[in-house]
């Protein structure tokens, strides 16, 4: 049997050929990864894929099998009186549960072991994490339509480019300026969301040098499509000699430099800054980069001792350098606190006979309701 495609004609040549150059465009970033968080994240989807071809590959056999042996003048049997099979229906229904649960405990697993939160448990499958060594720091803010990167240690930073050293952990923390955005690179790690006021953390690690691509996964308006960075991964040496170099640069990014970059611009070139303000990127999760600006920081610890609220145990903290949580250290690194929990009274007030008319008045369980008189004893 051959198809017709009326009002194709001799275009309908030209439809496979444009089909090739339109897939031989898109990018395999996330089935070649180049860093071992991204490696573990393409092997979820292999497995999840696999898991779910069980299902799927046998239902599309069964469905031409099933065409062919019951079609007219087959040698298939139709049995009008079947109305139930105890051993189809334990294929039917296990199958699927299985795979269901194999599934939830993959995805309960991962969830916590790739959690972006959480310090790496290792550089990649053949090499261990060295504890002596610290992670990179890299301070990462989405801007309208550009990435800015701070090295905070080093002292530099770089608007659209990204290196790192191969086999180092490196922590990003994150944010935006004007509105939420994507923090993606596929061969490095997942897609971290970056909000304005607010900042995300990022473990990675890239383990292969080479030249890859990051960009805005979240729509952002009308420069979002040229809103992308250049990743590079060197080895250390390699590292070091392009921190020399940025630093040789004399663009510095100061207050008056960043409230100029902050405005919204269009396929910006690479820059490099050859110093930072101290502090500048804790004022831009704050938003209080302008001067006179107060930090949502000092708005809400005002706010707390306005309303009586508890300072964080252990005393307040300084503007720029809250105190990090359990979740950003390693498990021998948590010191066990104090239990501050009230010691449960043993006699609590009220009435204990649980027969006694007094246990209908509230006055006689709550004192203090009763000397407000607001409901009468």
């Amino acid at each position: 049997m051959r198809l017709s495609f009326p009002g194709l004609g001799r275009h309908a040549r030209v439809i496979p050929i444009a089909l090739l150059v339109l897939l031989s465009g898109c990018e395999r970033a996330v089935l070649d990864p180049a860093g071992d968080i991204a490696l573990q994240q393409r092997n979820l989807i292999y497995i999840s894929t696999g898991l779910m071809l069980l299902i799927i590959v046998p239902v599309m056999i069964l469905i031409v099998v099933f065409a062919w042996r019951y079609r007219k003048g087959g040698d298939g049997t139709y049995d009008k009186q079947f109305h139930h099979s105890t051993s189809l229906e334990l294929v039917i229904w296990s199958a699927p549960l299985l795979i269901i649960i194999a599934l939830g405990a993959l995805t309960w697993s991962s969830t916590h072991l790739l959690d972006p939160f959480r310090p790496l448990d290792r550089i990649s499958a053949e090499k261990p994490i060295d504890r002596n060594v610290a992670p990179l720091r890299v301070q990462v803010v989405a801007l309208d339509w550009k990435w800015l990167f701070i090295y905070p240690e080093q002292g530099v930073a770089t608007v659209n480019e990204l290196v790192l050293p191969v086999d180092r952990q490196v922590r990003f923390d994150i944010t935006s300026t004007n509105m939420m955005n994507t923090f993606y690179a596929p061969t490095l790690a997942g897609m971290i969301y970056a909000m304005p006021g607010m900042q995300s953390t990022l473990h990675a690690v890239l383990n292969k040098p080479g030249e890859y691509e990051g960009f805005s996964a979240n729509y952002s308006g009308a420069g979002f499509s040229d809103m992308r960075f250049k990743l590079h991964g060197v080895d250390q040496a390699s590292f070091d000699r392009w921190i020399g170099e940025t630093k040789a640069s004399t663009k510095t990014l100061q207050t008056p430099q960043y409230l100029a970059l902050e405005k919204p611009s269009e396929k910006v070139p690479v820059a490099r800054y050859g110093s930072v303000e101290a502090g500048i990127f804790s004022r831009i999760v704050n938003r209080c980069i302008t001067p006179g600006t107060t930090c949502m920081s000092a708005t809400m610890k005002h706010d707390g001792k306005q309303h009586g609220l508890v300072p964080p145990r252990g005393g307040e903290h300084q503007h720029g350098a809250p105190p990090e949580g359990a979740v950003f250290k390693e498990p021998h690194e948590i010191a066990p606190g104090t239990n501050v929990t009230k010691p449960r009274d043993p006699k609590p007030p009220g009435n204990q006979a649980p027969a006694s008319p007094k246990n209908r008045d509230i006055s006689s369980i709550s004192p203090a309701l009763a000397r407000d008189g607001s409901i009468g004893a």
